[in-house]
């Protein structure tokens, strides 16, 4: 596995790539790598010619500064999972590579990045916009490979893939968990180990409440009492719980009211402080 930290190098192995007609999987990270992104770049792996890993903790998505701060970096250990997984290349640029002048894009994501995570974290979809765009721009790849854990994010890109024209297929991937059904996440190393023995409450809570649809209740009071259930842990302390069409990300008012994908209900709760994010089908 070659490791690239300029744009120039990275452009010079796609092109030789795409050259010789060979496909290219794309797995955007932004390190601290765990099982879930050990399983994009195993599917890429599968489907691909040649697998690139991005390893970028992008600044412009993050309306919190703090949140950047404390955002683990484990680059040593990201790479060593990187190449036993038989990846090509990691690129692993510094900030001043991506963007050695700010980037100033604003991105017409609509409706799709106004809720949820859009409407708790502004500014958020638009910097997640910007450095996928630009990953995709200097990667050219055949598919790019995304994790459902973060639900709301792959319709946004796939919103920004339709605004720049790019050709490449996203793939969606499954959320990855641990034995006790937490969803996988970097932000797990924060938790405190009072916060990691109730955070799997979240999946169950979630689960509890596809009986609530069976025994008859609307969106909306599945939601509440969702949020009720969650806030009744203690140390767990729900932001939101919103059950949203799979494809639209708009709420439903009717379950009928869904689309060709059903629902999906998103969850962001924080446990001992730490923000984590899990989403159930119905």
């Amino acid at each position: 596995m070659e490791i690239i930290r300029t744009i120039k190098r990275l452009d010079e192995v796609v092109d030789t790539a795409r050259k010789a007609g060979r496909s290219i999987g794309l797995v955007p990270t932004m390190g601290a790598l765990h099982a879930g992104h050990r399983s994009l770049v195993e599917r890429a792996r599968r489907d691909n010619d040649v697998v690139v890993v991005s390893v970028f903790v992008n600044p412009t998505q993050f309306n919190n500064p703090d949140d950047l701060r404390t955002y683990p970096r484990t680059e040593e250990a990201d790479c060593a999972m990187l190449e036993a997984c038989g990846v090509d290349y990691a690129f692993v640029p510094s900030v001043e590579e991506v963007y050695p002048e700010p980037d100033n894009r604003v991105f017409d994501l609509g409706p799709v990045a106004e809720v949820m995570e859009g409407a708790m974290r502004p500014g958020h979809f638009n910097g997640v916009a910007q450095i996928v765009s630009k990953l995709f721009a200097m990667t050219r790849p055949t598919r790019a490979y995304f994790g459902e854990k973060d639900f709301q994010q792959i319709a946004v890109i796939r919103r920004m893939v339709e605004l720049e024209g790019f050709e490449l297929e996203i793939v969606p991937c499954p959320i990855v968990r641990e034995a006790d059904g937490l969803a996988l996440s970097s932000r797990n190393v924060r938790l405190s180990a009072e916060a990691r023995a109730i955070a799997p409450e979240i999946r169950r809570k979630l689960e509890q409440s596809l009986s609530l649809k069976a025994e008859g209740m609307t969106p909306a009071q599945v939601e509440k009492a969702t949020v009720e259930a969650i806030n009744s842990v203690e140390g767990l302390e729900a932001e939101y719980y919103s059950i949203v069409d799979a494809i639209t990300m708009q709420p439903i008012a009717r379950w009928e009211d869904a689309g060709s994908e059903g629902a999906v209900g998103c969850a962001t709760v924080f446990c001992g402080g730490v923000r984590l994010i899990d989403n159930i089908r119905y």
